[in-house]
């Protein structure tokens, strides 16, 4: 998916919503456990029931792998189901892989063209070499990690390394990547106060934020500090989303959460 159709979506939809799909068998309601396949009915169901309220659905690839080669089969089932009756939707692969340049380059075949996802989270810790061949995929996007919204990000990415914010060095160096068109940030929603640093470094670029919801991250605050002409964002909400409710009614329920969001969402937009 381009960044002009995903914007796009954006304007049509009233909404920069991404559904995180951390699909947790011992979370999932009861009665599903039934099912052949009980994270693809979870998946598919959550789908079903928001596809109209978002933009694109974040799978979380840990819990899938934590499964072997069922939750392999969950997975693609899921973004094979996605591709085909929502093609629309703008797909995250949130693996943050990143390894030696040969490594790499596997990584992206697997998740851009065998499972055909739209994007792939990244750790830039390695450098240049381990972060270009996901960029030599020119229809896909990838999103590198910057400041996240756990509390461990403090440990080294506000760190100062030659009288700069590792995270901000990091935002600088990989501008100058073949490929920094296609690039992607992830930026926690918990760290909305340094948005207007990170702006500064790269004005346009889309931002993926996680945190909003159940880590406490505020929609407003990110919003206000981080949106571009294009909004420039993709909020991601996952627990927050998919397990409002263990009962039957689970999908209603994300559906009306899911809802609330688009709907704040709607507000800042046409403000």
């Amino acid at each position: 998916m381009t960044t002009a159709a995903l914007v796009d979506q954006i304007r049509k939809k009233k909404s920069f919503l991404t559904v995180g799909l951390d699909t947790d068998l011992d979370k999932i309601p009861k009665h599903l456990l039934a099912e052949e396949d009980p994270i693809f009915a979870f998946n598919k169901a959550i789908i079903d029931a928001t596809h109209d309220l978002c933009v694109g659905y974040k799978p979380n690839i840990a819990f899938y792998e934590a499964y072997g080669l069922k939750g392999w089969k969950s997975l693609e089932k899921t973004i094979n189901y996605l591709n085909d009756n929502h093609p629309e939707q703008f797909t995250i692969a949130d693996a943050k892989r990143g390894d030696i340049g040969n490594t790499s380059t596997r990584y992206a075949k697997a998740f851009f063209e065998e499972l055909a996802f739209d994007s792939i989270t990244i750790a830039p810790y390695m450098g240049k070499d381990s972060v270009e061949p996901f960029l030599r995929f020119r229809e896909k996007h990838t999103i590198l990690l910057a400041l996240t919204s756990n509390k461990g990000a403090f440990d080294f990415q506000t760190k100062a390394v030659d009288g700069q914010e590792l995270y901000k060095k990091v935002l600088e160096t990989s501008k100058t990547y073949e490929g920094s068109e296609n690039l992607m940030y992830v930026v926690g929603a918990t760290k909305a106060e340094y948005l207007t640093d990170i702006r500064n470094i790269i004005p346009y670029a889309f931002l993926l934020v996680p945190g909003v919801g159940a880590q406490g991250g505020s929609l407003e605050e990110v919003c206000k500090y981080g949106m571009t002409k294009d909004v420039g964002l993709l909020v991601n909400s996952s627990r927050g989303i998919i397990y409002k409710s263990d009962k039957e009614d689970f999908a209603q329920a994300a559906r009306t959460a899911a809802k609330d969001l688009q709907s704040q969402m709607e507000a800042i937009l046409n403000r």
